[in-house]
C-alpha cells in the first residue's frame, strides 16, 4: 500500500511540474549519487527495466528518485553537503597565482584576558617563585602524604630500606637535584656522588645523600596506593582511568599554565613523545621523529615565546569522547572559547589539518592554517591545472570554497598549505639558493608564509625543553611522566620571568633556580661543612659484640683509588656516603677529606 501511494504521489506531482533541461540534469545528478550510495537488493524498484524512450527514461527516474528521498530522507539531509563539496572538487579547476582571490573575512581579535602574563611587573619574582606557581607547596604536601604511603606500603611488603618520612622542604631540593642533572650530565645517577674519580662532583652529597635521593625516587606517588588499587580493579572497564597516577599532579600543572599566562594571537598545535618503553597500553610509535616510542603529549603553545598554555595526553582510542576522529578531537580538546576568547590564529601541521575542522574552528571564530595531506577526505583532488614535476620554482596552484583556501606551491617539492586566515597570495617573495653564492627570489602564498613564522613557536617550545631535560632512565612510567611536569613548570617559569623581567638566560635562570631548591646561595660557592663529615659507622650496631666490627664492611675507596688495595672497614662518611678507613696507622677519613 505504501509502494502504491508513492507512485500515486509521484504521478500527481508530474501534472503540476515541469522541469528546465538544467534542473533535469540536476535530476540525474542526484539519481546517479542516490544510486551509488542504495543497495540494489533492498531496493526493489531498482530492478525494473527501464524505457528506451528519454520521455519514459525521466519519469520513471523521476518516480525513482522521489520514492528514494521518501526511503532514505535522513540520509539525503546528512551528505547533501558532502555532495555539493565533491561536485565541486570534480568541476572547479586550480587557479594561478595570476588570478585575484577573495580576501576572507578578518575575525575581530577579543581575548578573555590582556595578553601576556596576569602577574605584577612591578612586584619581584625569583626563579623559586615563578615555579611554585605551577608545582604549588599544597600540590607538594600532596606528593608527600602519597609518597609517605607508598613507602609505608612498601616496608610492610618486605623492602629493606631506611626510611623517614619526607617533608615539602626536603621534596623541593630533590626537585633541585633533578635540575642539577638536567644541567650536568652523567652516564648513571650514582656517578653524581662519586669521590673516587677527577670528575666528583661535591655538591650533591652536600643537600642530599645517595641512598635518601633513590629510596625518595623509588616511592615517589602523585596519587594514594590504595586509591591506585580501587582503580586497578575497574581495568577492562568504562570506570577505569588510565591517567588515574598522574591525575593530581596534572590537573594542577594545567589550571596553572593557563591561569598564568594568556596567550597572544597566534597559538600552535603539534605532539611530543616523551620516551617510555614501559607497557601500559598507552605508548605510541613514530618512526619518522627522534623519539620512536613513548607517550604522546598534545600541546597549544604561544607561537611569539613557546610558553605552553595547555596540553593532553593520548591513552588510547577512548581518549576523547567526541568521536570525530584523533587529529580533529585533540585540537578541539585544547581551545577553549570561555578560556582563551575568540579571534585566534592556530597554526598546526597535517596530522590535524582537514576541512571539517578548519570549516568548525572557523564557525568558533578561530582562523585556522596548516600543512595538509592530498589523499584526506575532503581536499580537492582535481588535476586540472595543477603543479607537475616540471612546474618552475615559485609556481602556486590555489582552490578556493568559502573561507578555505587550498594553496600549492613549488619549492624544491611541492608544498600544501591550507588556511582560513589569508588570501592565496599577497605578493610576498622569498629568497632560494640556485647555485653556489647564487639567490633568487621567488614568489610564496601568504599561508606559507605565515605558517613557517608562526609554527616556529613550537619548535622553540621544543628547544627550551631539550637544552636542560630532566628526564632519565626510570622503572615506573608515571615517574616519566612526572619528570616532564618538572620540564613543563621550568619552561614555562622561565618565560614569566623573561616576559617580567628579561635580565636572564636560560642557563643563569636555571642556576638560580636549582640554587634556590636546594637551599644553597648561589652567590658563594657552597663550602661543605665539616660537622656533616664525621665517620659513621656502615651497617646497624647488632646485639653480638662480637660482630659489629665485620658486620656491613666494605672496600675504602680511598685504599683502591691511590694504592690499589681492597681493604675492607666499617667506617663510611656521613655526608660523602663513602666508606674509608679510620685506624691508628692509616687514617684514610683524613686524607680523603683533605683534596676536597
Amino acid at each position: 500500500m505504501a509502494h502504491e501511494e508513492a507512485l500515486q504521489m509521484v504521478t500527481e506531482s508530474e501534472e503540476e511540474n515541469t522541469f528546465s533541461s538544467e534542473e533535469e540534469e540536476d535530476f540525474d545528478d542526484e539519481l546517479l549519487y542516490f544510486e551509488e550510495r542504495c543497495d540494489a537488493a533492498e531496493n526493489p524498484i531498482s530492478k525494473e527495466k527501464t524505457p528506451s524512450s528519454a520521455h519514459h527514461t525521466r519519469a520513471t527516474h523521476k518516480r525513482l528518485s522521489a520514492f528514494n528521498s521518501v526511503e532514505n530522507l535522513n540520509i539525503c539531509e546528512r551528505d547533501s553537503d558532502q555532495m555539493s563539496a565533491a561536485k565541486r572538487a570534480r568541476t572547479l579547476s586550480w587557479k594561478a597565482e595570476t588570478d585575484v582571490d577573495q580576501v576572507p573575512q578578518t575575525l575581530r581579535f577579543l581575548p578573555a584576558r590582556e595578553p601576556g602574563p596576569q602577574l605584577s611587573a612591578a612586584d619581584s619574582h625569583s626563579p623559586m617563585s615563578l615555579f611554585k606557581q605551577f608545582f604549588t607547596e599544597s600540590a607538594v604536601e600532596n606528593l608527600c602524604h602519597n609518597t609517605n604511603a607508598q613507602a609505608a606500603r612498601a616496608m610492610s611488603k618486605g623492602h629493606k630500606y631506611k626510611w623517614t618520612d619526607v617533608s615539602v622542604d626536603e621534596l623541593y631540593r630533590y626537585i633541585g637535584l633533578i635540575f642539577y642533572m638536567s644541567v650536568l650530565k652523567m652516564s648513571s645517577i650514582t656517578d653524581y656522588w662519586r669521590q673516587d674519580s677527577p670528575f666528583s662532583l661535591p655538591f650533591p652529597a652536600t643537600v642530599m645523600s645517595r641512598d635518601r635521593y633513590r629510596t625518595i625516587s623509588w616511592n615517589l606517588h602523585m596519587s594514594h596506593p590504595d586509591a591506585d588499587e580501587e582503580n586497578d580493579r575497574k581495568r577492562g572497564t568504562d570506570q577505569h582511568d588510565r591517567l588515574f597516577r598522574i591525575k593530581p599532579l596534572m590537573d594542577t600543572i594545567r589550571l596553572a599554565c593557563k591561569a598564568f599566562y594568556h596567550p597572544r594571537r597566534n597559538l600552535a598545535v603539534k605532539e611530543r613523545l616523551v620516551a617510555c618503553r614501559a607497557k601500559t597500553g598507552m605508548r605510541r610509535c613514530t618512526k619518522v621523529k627522534p623519539t620512536k616510542l613513548g607517550f604522546k603529549f598534545f600541546d597549544l603553545s604561544d607561537s611569539s615565546n613557546g610558553y605552553i598554555v595547555d596540553f593532553s595526553i593520548y591513552t588510547g582510542k577512548n581518549s576523547f569522547p567526541a568521536d570525530h576522529g584523533l587529529s580533529y578531537d585533540a585540537v578541539m580538546s585544547l581551545l577553549d572559547r570561555k578560556v582563551l576568547g575568540s579571534g585566534y590564529h592556530v597554526y598546526m601541521d597535517d596530522f590535524y589539518t582537514s576541512p571539517k575542522l578548519f570549516t568548525d574552528l572557523f564557525t568558533l571564530k578561530f582562523g585556522a592554517c596548516g600543512t595538509y595531506r592530498e589523499q584526506r577526505k575532503g581536499f580537492p583532488k582535481t588535476a586540472a591545472n595543477s603543479l607537475s614535476r616540471c612546474s618552475s620554482r615559485g609556481s602556486i596552484r590555489w582552490f578556493r570554497d568559502g573561507p578555505l583556501v587550498c594553496v600549492k606551491w613549488m619549492d624544491t617539492q611541492e608544498v600544501s598549505v591550507c588556511s582560513t586566515i589569508h588570501a592565496a597570495s599577497t605578493g610576498d617573495r622569498v629568497k632560494r639558493n640556485i647555485k653556489a653564492q647564487h639567490t633568487k627570489s621567488v614568489p610564496c602564498p601568504a599561508p606559507v608564509t605565515a605558517y613557517s613564522q608562526h609554527m616556529g613557536g613550537v619548535d622553540l617550545s621544543d628547544q627550551l625543553l631539550q637544552y636542560y631535560s630532566a628526564q632519565h632512565k626510570t622503572m615506573k612510567w608515571y615517574r616519566k611522566v612526572f619528570l616532564h611536569f618538572l620540564d613543563i613548570a621550568a619552561n614555562n617559569a622561565f618565560i614569566l620571568h623573561k616576559e617580567l623581567h628579561g635580565n636572564m638566560t636560560h642557563d643563569q635562570f636555571m642556576e638560580e633556580l636549582i640554587a634556590e631548591l636546594c637551599g644553597v646561595s648561589q652567590k658563594a660557592a657552597p663550602k661543605q661543612s665539616s660537622t656533616e663529615h664525621v665517620p659513621i659507622p656502615g651497617a646497624e650496631l647488632t646485639s653480638d659484640v662480637r660482630r659489629n666490627a665485620t658486620v656491613g664492611r666494605r672496600i675504602c675507596v680511598h685504599c683502591k683509588a691511590v694504592h690499589g688495595k681492597r681493604s675492607q672497614t666499617p667506617w663510611k662518611c656521613q655526608a660523602c656516603d663513602v666508606y674509608l678507613c679510620l685506624q691508628l696507622k692509616r687514617n684514610c677519613f683524613l686524607e680523603w677529606h683533605k683534596s676536597l
